[in-house]
Formats: structure tokens, C-alpha cells, sequence
């Protein structure tokens, strides 16, 4: 039981920090050089379709996380799995105090509507994104490293 929750807990993992590395270093990038009105657009489609989707897959890998380190206890791989999931539960409280609400101001905007420093609002998240990447890809190391201890 334990490798097999090894290998999902870390191919759900390694695929969130995938995208999110997706997102930080390709997408939004992209997104940042277009005019205004196409920047704003596709931000607010890419927030409407991630911001339904990642909360699940925040959760749902810190509680493979949680049920890895529980089922192997009294190991190695448990002590790699908690520091793991504390750092993902670290990604939680920060998407939601800090990048949630940007993320969920900037969906109202439109080419018409949109506060002079919309481009400030998002570099912002992008540097908090950057932070944020750097704490799941070090949980998902925790999680690649403990999956070889088996």
C-alpha cells in the first residue's frame, strides 16, 4: 500500500508543480507583454479555470501527503512526508490570503474597467507565485525523495 500511495502522491504533486511552473515561467509572462485589453481577457479566463480547479489540487496533494506520511509511520518517509505537508499547507494559507484575492479582484476587470496599476497588481502575484512555487517544489522533492526510501 505504501508504494502505491508513494507513486500517486507524487505524480499528483509533481503534475500541480508542473503546471504551476507552467503558469510562473511561460503563461503569464506571455500574457503580461499583450495589450491591455488581451491581458486582462486572458488572465480572467486562465483565473476562472484555474482558480476551479487548483484548490482541489492543493488539497488533494497535501491529503495524499497526510494519508502517506499516516500509512508509513514510524519511518523515514513519515518525517519526509510531514515537513512536505507543512509546506503545502504553507502554499494553502498563502494562495488564500495572499494571491486568492488578487486573483479574484483581477476577474471583474475588463479593456474598460480596470484600475491604472493593473499590471503592478499582477507582477505582484506573479513574485508571491514565484514564492509559492519555490514551497511546492520543495514538497514535491520531499515527496520524490521519500518514494525512494521504500
Amino acid at each position: 500500500m505504501i508504494p502505491v500511495l508513494a507513486v500517486i502522491t507524487t505524480t499528483v504533486l509533481g503534475l500541480m508543480v508542473g503546471v504551476e511552473i507552467a503558469v510562473a515561467f511561460v503563461i503569464n509572462p506571455v500574457i503580461l507583454r499583450l495589450p491591455a485589453g488581451a491581458s486582462l481577457a486572458a488572465r480572467a479566463d486562465g483565473g476562472r479555470m484555474l482558480g476551479r480547479a487548483m484548490p482541489f489540487w492543493y488539497i488533494g496533494s497535501l491529503v495524499f501527503t497526510v494519508g502517506l506520511a499516516v500509512i508509513a509511520w514510524g519511518t523515514l518517509i513519515t518525517t519526509l512526508a510531514l515537513i512536505s505537508a507543512g509546506l503545502l499547507a504553507v502554499s494553502v494559507i498563502m494562495s488564500v490570503l495572499l494571491l486568492v484575492p488578487i486573483n479574484n479582484r483581477s476577474l471583474t476587470w475588463t479593456a474598460d474597467d480596470h484600475p491604472e496599476n493593473w499590471r503592478e497588481q499582477f507582477q505582484r502575484w506573479d513574485r508571491l507565485h514565484y514564492v509559492r512555487l519555490a514551497i511546492i517544489l520543495a514538497a514535491f522533492v520531499l515527496i520524490a525523495v521519500a518514494a525512494t526510501e521504500l
